[in-house]
């Protein structure tokens, strides 16, 4: 079947302002968006940039706008798209050229939040273990790939480039209720600033966003909970 997939292409080099090309594709339905993308790179026009990685919808790195919503093109399929597909880069971040956005930034508020296991005492003959349910209090947060697309999604972001974002708070969540680390407190520092989980709006367009299914919002909120209560075990 033929597809048209109109992008939006931008090289610092020669554009004065990003524009939009269509490119038309022969694809199956159940092919990817990120396989058409291969083919107008391969086959059409090799200067369209965009990152791509394991394909497999766990490395994040191809996360842009599809249809006007924040998805990893390795995981949407031609037929939930229809005959004609916008793709557009991550809002929110420096586009350096067509899809490909500058995520040091993103990456920096993700290193703010100290995201590895804090503990005083040295390692010792065993593995430090934990319940399942220790466990279980955090499990959904171990999933974050760092897509940046809860992050891109979240309309605070668009304006204030202070604010660490979801996706820092995300893995925040991951060490803070952690029952084998011991830097929950200071990381609650970090996130009661002013750049930090307060600026949250709860307007859920980061959950809607992650491909992983992550309960952004609600790992928001059980920060912003054990700030408030000061209940951090």
């Amino acid at each position: 079947m033929e597809y048209t997939l109109r992008i939006k292409r931008f090289n610092p080099d020669k554009d004065v302002k990003p524009h939009f090309e269509d490119y038309v594709v022969d694809a199956r339905p159940t092919d990817r968006v990120l396989d058409a993308l291969n083919e107008i790179k391969w086959h059409q026009d090799g200067t369209l940039t965009y990152r791509r990685s394991c394909a497999h919808g766990v490395c994040g790195s191809d996360a842009m706008r599809i249809n006007g919503r924040n998805r990893l093109a390795c995981k949407m399929l031609m037929q939930e798209l229809g005959k004609r597909t916008t793709i557009e880069p991550l809002i929110g971040f420096k586009v350096i050229k067509d899809l490909v956005v500058d995520m040091n930034k993103f990456f920096d508020a993700y290193k703010s939040i100290k995201p590895y296991l804090i503990a005083d005492e040295a390692p010792g003959a065993r593995e430090r273990l934990q319940s399942p349910e220790e466990r279980h209090r955090f499990d959904d947060t171990t999933k974050c790939i760092l897509c940046a697309a809860c992050t891109s999604s979240c309309p605070i972001t668009w304006t204030n480039e202070s604010y660490v974002g979801p996706a820092a708070i995300v893995n925040a969540h991951r060490f803070i209720f952690d029952s084998r680390d011991q830097g929950a407190g200071e990381r609650l520092r970090i996130l009661n600033q002013q750049s930090g989980v307060w600026r949250c709006r709860t307007i859920f367009n980061c959950t809607e966003a992650c491909p992983r299914g992550i309960q952004v919002e609600n790992a928001i909120s059980e920060v912003k909970r054990a700030l408030l209560l000061e209940e951090v075990s």
